[in-house]
């Protein structure tokens, strides 16, 4: 006995990709490679399209490139205020150096 053929089953709700996750991986990359004021853009991006992608219950397949991006970002933002924080620390000994060998 054989079976009619139904065509294609039902897969569910077809992906979505999310119209921002390439331009937040970009960014994401950017920042750690060629300029690092651009992390917190690609993190805070990154941190609204994923509150997107799960307030909308569907599933997007670039959901990973949002991830990655908004890890970069991170990263990069890590990295920027780290080096604010030792321009800051060079400033401060340059001005107390400044000062001390003046009153010499």
């Amino acid at each position: 006995m054989s079976y009619p053929e139904y065509g294609p089953g039902y897969y569910g709700p077809q992906p979505q990709t999310h119209p921002n996750g390439t331009t937040i991986l970009v960014l994401g990359i950017l920042s750690l490679v060629v300029c690092t004021f651009i992390g917190p853009f690609a993190w805070s991006m990154g941190n609204r399209a994923l509150r997107e992608i799960d307030a909308s219950g569907y599933f997007y397949e670039n959901r990973g490139h949002v991830q990655a991006g908004r890890i970069c970002g991170i990263v990069s933002s890590v990295l920027l205020m780290i080096t604010f924080g030792f321009l800051a620390i060079g400033l401060a000994f340059a001005v107390i150096g400044g000062a001390l060998s003046t009153n010499s």
